[in-house]
């Protein structure tokens, strides 16, 4: 049965051109990783060099000084991220940080040219959510169909020992076939990103497997309702569409205007206000309210209300941070309860769950940008109150040890895979949809 389906026009050309964009999306997250090493490489030299740059010019003044110099923070990558690149090809990977303001710049990112993301990263996962299903269609579309508008369904059915066994044998050729072609391509993908054996990675396999098995069990509930092979098609794509395409933009839709998010914007006005509204206030007002966020510097005392004082200035970037504080905590309140949401809404969106699983796995997705932004205030504010005192007693360049200040790396810890919680969803449907196909055996057999 085997060779018999390999010889099928339809299975040489849909195994050949999924296996081709399986190579190709390998291809895609070696060049996005290759990309991300290339920058994470590049920041050392370049921070060194910024550095020594600007001290040439402003070695005689710490606060001028530490006006223009950067720090950088960067976010590391699994190998396991080149197969779900998830939201990483839009927010930022690395943070180049001064001690200014920090609102502004968590949000900062790098030039992306707009017709890349509009298409979107072919990666391993686009090609096992999207295309894999396709071929399971058109692999499994007319499985019994075809024998009965070739008039072999009869022979089969006297020949057979039992008409249930040949059609599960039938699906079972298909479903090792694809198996296969899944495992050699992360066979391939694990060779050439260097990806090593553990957990997370059998994980990914793993899920990727029941997804295809999902698959295959509705595919089946449709062959067994006994109806003819443009029925199957038409009702297996309209599945296809319903669950990969409309109801995770039907998810997103809703959670968005569930949950609006207005903070994106306030958060930034009220930083700017904060820190711009301050040039025209007292100065001791803007030290008071310093001092009570930081009262081991309230010994430098009071600078005098005319002329310019680093210590004032410092002061009211810090402040201007503070004003949007609560803005700024709201709106990563809100971006968590719609990731919260949508991981409930996809426990019934098997395309979405998937990917939700996946970029977790891979360290992609929403959380943990959040975790590397939440990490960059923490950077921020170690290298603020590193610089305040030396800043504050009018230091300059010399009394800093600069060979200190390298970039430093952010490594999100994640956790052991939850089986229970990412696998349920999947097996649920497929026991369902297996269920039905019982049901209908029943009646039509």
């Amino acid at each position: 049965m085997f060779k018999q389906f390999l010889r099928t026009g339809t299975c040489r050309l849909g195994l050949g051109l999924v296996l081709f964009l399986g190579l190709i999306s390998i291809i895609t997250g070696k060049q996005f990783l290759n990309d991300q090493e290339k920058v994470a490489s590049e920041v050392v030299e370049r921070q060194l060099d910024h550095i020594k740059r600007n001290i040439e010019f402003h070695s005689d003044d710490l606060g001028l000084l530490l006006y223009y110099l950067k720090f950088t923070l960067v976010n590391e990558h699994d190998p396991l991220s080149a197969l779900a690149i998830g939201q990483k090809d839009l927010n930022p990977s690395v943070q180049h940080v001064k001690i200014l303001t920090l609102e502004g710049q968590k949000y900062d990112t790098d030039l992306v040219n707009p017709t890349k993301l509009l298409y979107g990263n072919l990666d391993l996962s686009f090609v096992l959510i999207y295309v894999f299903p396709l071929l399971i269609i058109a692999f499994t579309f007319n499985l019994r169909s075809e024998e009965e508008e070739t008039g072999t369904w009869k022979i089969v059915s006297v020949m057979s020992k039992s008409n249930l066994k040949f059609l599960l044998s039938k699906l079972l050729v298909r479903l090792i076939l694809l198996v296969l072609l899944m495992s050699f391509l992360y066979l391939v993908a694990s060779i050439v990103l260097n990806i090593s054996w553990g957990e997370l990675s059998f994980a990914f396999f793993v899920v990727g497997f029941v997804y295809i098995l999902f698959w295959f069990a509705l595919s089946f509930w449709i062959i067994s309702l006994k109806r003819a092979s443009n029925f199957n098609a038409l009702v297996l794509l309209s599945f296809w569409l319903m669950l990969v395409i409309l109801s995770p933009s039907v998810v997103n839709t809703i959670i968005t205007n569930r949950l609006p998010v207005p903070e994106a914007l306030t958060t930034m006005i009220r930083q700017r206000d904060g820190y711009h509204q301050k040039w025209d206030m007292d100065k001791r007002g803007t030290m008071e309210k310093f001092y009570d966020s930081y009262p081991q510097f309230e010994t430098y005392g009071y600078p005098p209300e005319e002329g310019f004082s680093w210590l004032w200035y410092y002061a009211m970037q810090h402040l201007g941070d503070e004003e949007s504080r609560e803005e700024s905590l709201s709106m990563r309140t809100k971006i968590m309860q719609r990731a919260n949401l949508s991981r409930k809404w996809a426990k019934f969106v098997p395309s979405m769950h998937t990917q939700l699983a996946f970029n977790d796995i891979a360290g992609t997705g929403l959380i943990n940008h959040l975790n590397f932004l939440q990490h960059t205030n923490t950077f921020h504010e170690n290298t603020r109150l590193y610089f305040y005192p030396k800043i504050f007693s009018n230091g300059t360049a010399e009394d800093v040890d600069w060979d200190q200040f390298k970039p430093v790396y952010f490594e999100d810890e994640r956790s052991s895979f939850d089986w229970l919680g990412n696998l349920i969803p999947l097996c649920t449907g497929i026991v369902f949809f297996f269920g039905l196909s019982g049901l209908s055996i029943r009646n039509n057999m």
